[in-house]
């Protein structure tokens, strides 16, 4: 039996992560202003905060 994995494409906050680090460590490029052409809206961070992993809670002892 085979299993297919399918690769899905990093998400919208690890782009900008990965971004931040390239220009940290002096590629050059800048960061878009909002509202720009090709910068994420509004939109696009909503949809990406549906598929966010929720941060570890602290368990009380």
């Amino acid at each position: 039996m085979e299993v297919l994995i399918m690769a899905t494409k990093p998400g919208l906050y690890a782009n900008i992560n990965a971004k931040r680090a390239r220009i940290a460590a002096g590629s050059g490029e800048k960061m878009r202003k909002p509202g720009a052409a090709g910068a994420p809206t509004a939109k696009d961070f909503k949809e990406s905060a549906k598929t966010a992993k929720k941060p570890a809670t602290k368990s009380k002892k």
